[in-house]
């Protein structure tokens, strides 16, 4: 494929969790393929933080995804500025707890599924929902949504509906031109999972069942998602692209 095909320049891009980790990595992959990039999160600091370092070609709006009022603010607020959105990349969410199910308050389930799935559904929504023919949604998943990891119940179950909406919702719109596709990490090394990752044990067991013998990096799924949002993948919709560094492969 030629460059071109990556082109992201005059697209609108909506990355949500974009202040760190994963979000920050996929946004500034996108800003540097073309695109004005909207960062949204709960927390402006780390939001302008990302922005900075992105450059001009980029905005920045406070918001909790779970919470339909800021996801229909966002959506306002990107179109008075930009006129359109053309990628979504919906990324914000929270960890594993580790816990047993049994151990597992309903309070704890609640915060999972309201940020990693309920989330996903009201940006699909509101803001896929203002999209035109061409646009791209991108859900991120992860390796807990194709198959179990322990003591992660509200995590996996909220990784593996995300996978299902992405399927159905794909059906859904691909008669208005719109594709929607995950992309699944594996483990990636960030500031809310270095400490797991760097344990003695459990990091080392994880380390040992990742075939290319590291964990990623933010920016290794920045290519992925690049690619998910241009034309590159014009012809993909209802798929999942897994970046696990051959955990899925054993």
């Amino acid at each position: 494929m030629s460059a071109p095909d990556f082109d992201l320049t005059g697209k609108v891009a909506i990355v949500t969790g974009a202040g760190r980790g994963i979000g920050r990595g996929m946004a500034a992959g996108l800003a540097r393929h073309g695109a004005f990039v909207v960062l949204t999160g709960r927390t402006r600091a780390t939001l302008e933080e990302a922005a900075g370092e992105i450059g001009a070609n980029s905005m920045v709006f406070t918001a909790d995804v779970s919470q339909e009022a800021d996801v229909l603010s966002l959506r306002d607020a990107v179109l008075a500025r930009a006129g359109k959105i053309d990628v979504l990349v919906n990324n914000a969410g929270v960890n594993p707890i580790f816990k047993g199910v049994e151990r597992t308050s309903l309070d704890e389930w609640r915060h999972i599924i309201d940020i990693n799935l309920t989330g996903v559904f009201l940006c699909c929504k509101h803001l896929g929902g203002a999209m035109t023919e061409g646009g791209s949604i991108i859900n991120v998943s992860s390796v807990a949504g194709h198959g179990g990891l322990p003591r992660s119940v509200p995590y996996c179950a909220s990784k593996g509906g995300v996978e299902l909406l992405t399927k159905a919702l794909a059906l859904d719109w691909a008669k208005r031109g719109v594709r929607v596709n995950t992309l699944a990490p594996g483990w990636v090394d960030t500031d809310l999972t270095h400490g797991l990752l760097e344990h003695d044990t459990h990091g080392t067991r994880l380390l040992e069942r990742t075939p290319l013998g590291r964990f990623a990096r933010p920016n290794d799924m920045a290519g992925g998602v690049v690619f998910l949002a241009s034309d590159a993948s014009a012809f993909m919709t209802g798929q999942s692209l897994v970046i696990d560094g051959g955990w899925g492969a054993e």
